[in-house]
């Protein structure tokens, strides 16, 4: 179409027709007996599909505001906490635990690395944590953690809460609460879901529900689960107004993934990102993340030398697409490219054309077709 502009960033990521069209529907009540039906329907659905035997809380809200309720519902004053940090995300949690005056430990990988398992072990037996925080998938460097290996780890520390930031990852990166000793997950509407901003999604596991019941009154209100709970269990009480069609939107969201299968998905994902990643190295960029711990919802390009920020990312954007900028200390040496939810091959064939006309036009040496050749031949294996 014509002056439209394809979403490349981490999120918000494109929306399905089918979605959209959910999003649209006129209002009804939130007390309306179809809509009660509807959100009952999809808080199970969520639950079922994450393999979550506690609770799946779909809200109004941002992803932060769920790392907020992760940290509010497991946590008290003087509690040791220890956060595993992939990069500017990760890093979140540190004020948010400060905040709540918890005693924050960290631990920091080199922008592009992993924390290695070994070392978050080890770093648990040091003390008595009341939780961990690990982000599946860190935006600012598009690496990916090994929540499960890091899950089996936690077998060892009952006593420790085990928070998974899957605002990048989930419906994308394969994820399984029970199996994966996950106690709390948590994820953002706008992101592999596809659907736009405005609801978080937050599975918190039995032992979580355990905790927060343990904890008694806490100081938060609105992210507190034992008010949660009752409207979970009966969409028809109130405790705040539901983002009616984005309930709608995100049912919708949630029935494409059930058709597709969360396994399928995610080697959809891989394949489309490895692919993708590939491509995008054959016109001289490099790939932030080590190639064993690669996210496959985005990726991060640095620039081969030469090739200025601001310049090319304008070039794209008049070439019909929005990319990312880098972040902390890759701000202007890198561009960040989403590609997670409900696009396709197509979607990807139109991005990286984009790319390479950005190229052409900040005179870089490239054969027009070059990456989508590279890309196709790669999906078509």
């Amino acid at each position: 179409m014509r002056g439209a502009k394809l979403v490349g960033i981490p999120g918000p990521t494109p929306v399905a027709r089918s979605i959209q069209e959910q999003m649209g529907r006129e209002m009804q009540a939130f007390g309306d007996p179809r809509f009660v039906a509807d959100y009952r329907q999809l808080i199970a659905d969520l639950g079922e599909l994450l393999n979550c035997s506690g609770q799946a809380f779909p809200l109004a809200g941002t992803g932060t505001l769920a790392m907020e309720m992760a940290i509010a519902n497991t946590t008290k004053a003087g509690d040791n906490v220890l956060v595993v940090s992939h990069g500017y995300f990760g890093d979140r949690f540190i004020e948010i635990c400060q905040r709540k005056g918890l005693a924050v430990d960290v631990l920091s990988a080199e922008w592009g690395q992993i924390v290695p398992v070994e070392t978050i072990a080890a770093k648990l037996a040091e003390k008595d944590y009341a939780a961990i925080t690990v982000s599946h998938v860190d935006t600012a460097t598009g690496v990916a953690a090994p929540v499960a290996e890091i899950g089996q780890v936690m077998r060892q520390f009952p006593q420790t809460m085990y928070i998974v930031d899957g605002v990048a990852a989930t419906g994308g990166e394969f994820e399984d609460v029970d199996a994966m000793n996950i106690d709390i997950l948590f994820t953002g509407s706008q992101k592999a879901f596809g659907v736009c901003p405005g609801m978080f999604i937050l599975w918190a596991g039995q032992r979580a529900l355990e905790r927060r019941a343990s904890l008694g009154t806490i100081p938060e209100y609105y992210v507190d689960i034992d008010k949660w709970l009752p409207i979970m269990r009966d969409p028809s009480k109130y405790f705040a107004t539901p983002a009616i069609n984005l309930v709608w939107a995100l049912a919708e969201a949630t029935r494409l993934i059930v058709a597709e299968g969360l396994v399928a998905r995610a080697e959809r994902h891989l394949t489309n990102a490895r692919a993708v990643q590939k491509a995008l190295t054959a016109l001289g960029f490099r790939v932030l993340a080590d190639e064993n711990h690669r996210a496959v919802t985005l990726s991060n390009l640095v620039y081969p030398e030469g090739l200025d920020d601001l310049s090319f990312r304008n070039t794209v954007f008049a070439e019909g697409m929005t990319v990312a900028g880098g972040l902390g200390p890759y701000a202007g040496k890198m561009f960040r490219l989403g590609h997670m939810g409900n696009i396709d091959i197509n979607d990807e064939v139109v991005a990286l054309g984009v790319i390479e006309r950005a190229l052409i036009g900040c005179g870089r040496d490239v054969a027009p077709g070059q990456a989508i050749s590279v890309y196709l031949a790669e999906m078509l294996r």
